[in-house]
């Protein structure tokens, strides 16, 4: 049988490297370069590789295109502090605090849009005993 072990890098396909880099940056991520001249967003143990709208690496998915991701990133930082931060850099909250259930569990989330219009969750891991209403998500 074949097992997952956990998730390596993904790939998003931008219209700008420097916009996507700057939003991603300032959500704490480091900007990295790698291979011949690549471009890729560093966090932890994973990596987003970064492929421009019309120069997509081979083999890419059959219909690349900026702005189609839904993405989920666990944050340390408490969600107070993240929106702080967020709204020191002038990057608009869609939706959130919400309750949600994530991959391990409960999770308070916060929504915005990076450059290409994807959507970005950002979470924090919450205890069963922090939340009583329902979870969606």
């Amino acid at each position: 049988m074949l097992r997952i072990a956990q998730l390596d890098h993904l790939v998003l396909t931008v219209n700008d490297l420097a916009a996507t880099c700057q939003f991603y940056s300032d959500l704490g991520m480091e900007v990295i370069t790698f291979g011949s001249g690549r471009t890729a967003l560093q966090f932890g143990q994973q990596k987003i590789n970064l492929h421009l709208v019309g120069a997509e690496i081979a083999p890419h998915a059959h219909c690349p295109q900026a702005g189609s991701a839904d993405l989920c990133f666990l944050v340390e930082t408490p969600l107070v502090d993240a929106i702080a931060h967020l709204q020191a850099r002038g990057i608009p909250i869609l939706l959130g605090p919400v309750l949600r259930t994530g991959a391990a569990g409960p999770v308070e989330s916060i929504y915005l849009r990076d450059p290409d219009g994807n959507l970005v969750e950002l979470a924090s891991r919450l205890v069963p005993e922090d939340f009583s209403s329902d979870l969606s998500g």
